[in-house]
């Protein structure tokens, strides 16, 4: 019997009023059951809690009706800043309070929990997502033994729907790490900062992996400081056959059978002499075919090499654009749309169902000869949490083309780079043909080998970025073989000095964190900013620097704190917070064994410098003082470095550091400067203010315009460009 023919015949006064209440109630509750399972909801019953507006834009989409997603905008409960909040003595429970700022967001969550069936929690599928989560549950009053727990490792209707349909508990061990770590963090920090300040100045701060990374930059510049270069010499010849003019190079690699290591001049003029007139002669020709293989898909500490590599982009800045990408962009008739999985992995794990999609877009792109045999297995480092897949396009088939119009330049550069590298590495192997020669000539042996490529693979879509490719390596040879007479064109005695190690770039450093376990996929970007706006190092280009204030820091820790700076106690630390997230170890524990000898160091450091203070020289400029005469010195002051007189207190001359551009003023020719908001934000402006107030947030270049001559400006975003702001001009050009 349906609902309206049980009402008929109730009416007709055949049934008991009491039992038509009972049965009424019964069919709404069926009722609405049934619009709810068939998606057909007028009203909210499940509340979905994600972190950030754009995902939650996302998600809404494939969830459909009957369904609220709001965003917490991050963490809503953390520790307070004004205090340690740590109870030492109760098992190290931490204090958490209510974050300041998010008291209407709170409001919200409570107001919309308190109405809905059901709250799931979908906050990002890591360590600190899974704090999010449970600082939700916590404020909410929800069952931390509800299947309440989502987890989306791609924001696509798929990637939704396998989340929804697999909700799980909070995992606490999870939980347990990410508090161990934060804990971990309060202790150096709070207990570390004012023992800098009080033997430093104020302002100073100390982290676990913060300052690691500093020494890492300091050891680095030390070495080169400390380096001397030796002279070496190098003997190259170059070469054509008897039948053909291309000339090819060789290098002197053997000399009586014994490798070539020649140290000065005299000697390299000795081979010389002994190579005067000699018959060069072909002795072994070396012909095979070789397989190059792709690069494995992107992990985090990857991507941000790649990006810094490639594009010169930041760390934050691929993260940024990353996130975007990740949390979902309203591409043109699709609406929004996640384009890659989640960015924060060490694993190269990939579907089954992304390898199949990847294999249909290669074979429709490239056809079917790019496909290897069987799909692509990639093994991750021992130390990979594996929990969520390598970095990939969410959807194979959407090329970076067909999103284009859709995103900003720094989206779209990151998109290409992501769909490339995964595609490729599902490709076939490229083919080389290559060939060494070997040339003898009075007991002197030169090598010289080249390749010319057979099939292209992979390399048809990406291939990884060198640091500093070989270009010599990459001609090939003409037609050779065994005992042919070569022709000498040129022979030289060349002098070099071994060089120094190279300074750090975010690039290499990441590299140099992730080989020695320093930080984990999400901490490496937010390490680097930090270093930076603390001023312990500084960039030069796109190399990292260490500052007089970074070094004397690193000196005092290495001193008295030698386990915080040192690269394998921090990556210990970090296989134990692991191993608490594998339920192996108990967090209380883990932070009782690390406190124990941190509270002895500390104490000894304390009354080893007692009395005692820590100057930071000035660094010596070749600036002088307007007004006495005296070197300007750089001080690093509250709101970062500045230039004062070195006669202080004599002379209190102070002034900015003017950071030039490559740019002029296109209203009156002057200097561009790079300038910054009282919110720190980048900006440039006239040299010659106030007496012109040019200004923009466009970045100048040296180029200039071909319509006007001034110098042209590059605009970021989704539209950006190179465009003339001198009045009335209006010429541009897009960038890509």
């Amino acid at each position: 019997m349906n609902v309206f023919s049980f009402l008929s015949v109730s009416l007709s006064g055949e049934i008991p009023q009491d039992h038509v209440e009972c049965c009424l109630i019964v069919f709404v509750r069926y009722y609405l059951k049934e619009k709810k399972m068939k998606g057909n909801r007028s009203y909210m019953s499940d509340l979905v809690i994600v972190e950030s507006p754009a995902k939650a834009k996302t998600i809404k989409k494939y969830l459909g009706s009957g369904y609220e997603v709001i965003a917490s905008m991050g963490h809503i409960r953390d520790l307070p800043k004004s205090k340690m909040s740590i109870d030492f003595e109760n098992n190290f429970q931490p204090q958490y309070v209510e974050m300041k700022g998010k008291e209407d967001v709170i409001k919200e969550l409570k107001k919309l929990a308190k109405k809905s069936d059901h709250v799931f929690l979908a906050t990002d599928p890591d360590r600190e997502g899974e704090a999010i989560s449970w600082h939700i549950a916590q404020i909410l009053g929800l069952d931390l033994n509800d299947n309440n727990r989502v987890e989306f490792n791609e924001i696509t209707k798929t990637g939704v729907k396998a989340g929804m349909d697999n909700p799980h508990k909070i995992d606490i061990d999870l939980v347990n790490a990410q508090q161990a770590r934060r804990i971990l963090d309060r202790i150096v920090g709070y207990k570390l900062s004012p023992f800098l300040w009080k033997k430093v100045r104020r302002g100073l701060s100390a982290g676990r992996v913060q300052s690691v990374a500093v020494r890492l930059i300091v050891d680095r510049e030390r070495e080169i400081k400390e380096f001397v270069a030796e002279e070496y010499w190098s003997i190259d010849a170059r070469f054509s056959t008897q039948s053909s003019r291309k000339i090819f190079p060789a290098k002197l690699t053997k000399v009586d059978g014994k490798t070539a290591s020649i140290a000065d001049k005299e000697q390299a003029d000795q081979i010389l002499a002994r190579l005067d007139n000699a018959e060069y002669k072909v002795t072994d020709v070396k012909k095979r075919v070789t397989k190059k293989q792709p690069a494995p898909p992107f992990i985090t500490s990857t991507l941000q090499q790649e990006a810094s590599k490639r594009m010169g982009f930041q760390a934050k800045r691929t993260m940024k654009a990353a996130q975007e990408l990740y949390e979902g962009i309203e591409i043109e008739g699709m609406g929004a749309v996640g384009l890659i999985t989640y960015m924060r992995t060490d694993s190269l794990r990939i579907s089954d169902e992304a390898k199949a999609a990847a294999a249909e877009c290669i074979e429709k792109l490239y056809g079917k000869e790019y496909l290897p045999a069987s799909p692509r297995v990639y093994k991750s480092k021992k130390n990979a949490q594996d929990a969520h897949e390598a970095i990939r396009p969410s959807i194979p088939d959407l090329t970076p083309d067909r999103v284009k119009s859709s995103l900003t330049t720094d989206q779209f550069k990151v998109y290409k780079l992501v769909w490339e590298r995964f595609i490729a590495s599902q490709m076939e192997n490229a083919l080389l043909d290559t060939v060494s020669v070997t040339i003898d000539a009075n007991g002197c042996t030169f090598k010289s080998s080249g390749y010319s490529v057979k099939f292209d693979g992979f390399t048809k879509v990406y291939e990884e970025k060198k640091e500093s490719p070989d270009e010599e390596n990459n001609k090939m040879l003409p037609p050779i073989e065994k005992d042919d007479i070569l022709k000498l064109k040129e022979i030289l005695g060349n002098q070099h000095f071994t060089a120094p190690p190279a300074r750090y770039t975010e690039a290499s450093l990441i590299k140099t964190m992730e080989e020695n376990g320093i930080g984990r996929p999400s901490t490496y970007a937010p390490t680097i900013t930090t270093i930076l706006s603390r001023m312990y190092a500084e960039r030069d280009g796109k190399q990292l620097k260490p500052t007089v204030l970074g070094e004397v820091i690193t000196d005092l820790m290495k001193d008295h704190f030698k386990s915080i700076v040192d690269a394998k106690f921090t990556a210990k630390m970090e296989s134990d917070l692991d191993r608490v997230e594998s339920g192996e170890n108990d967090w209380v524990n883990t932070l009782d064994v690390f406190y124990k000898d941190f509270d002895k160091v500390l104490t000894k450091a304390e009354k080893a410098m007692e009395g005692k203070r820590v100057k930071v020289p000035d660094e010596e400029t070749d600036e002088v003082c307007e007004i006495c005469g005296k070197p300007m010195v750089i001080k690093i002051g509250r709101f970062g470095r500045f230039l004062a007189c070195s006669g202080f207190p004599d002379c209190t001359n102070t002034k900015k550091i003017v950071e030039p551009t490559k740019g002029n003023c296109p209203l009156c020719g002057k200097k561009i400067i790079l300038k910054k908001s009282k919110k720190g934000r980048k900006f440039y402006g006239c040299e010659g203010y106030p007496d012109c107030n040019f200004m923009t947030w466009n970045v100048p270049q040296e180029e200039k315009c071909p319509k006007c001559g001034s110098s042209l400006f590059k605009k970021g975003g989704k539209n950006g460009k190179f465009l003339c702001e001198k009045p009335d001009c209006g010429y541009e050009r897009s960038i890509l």
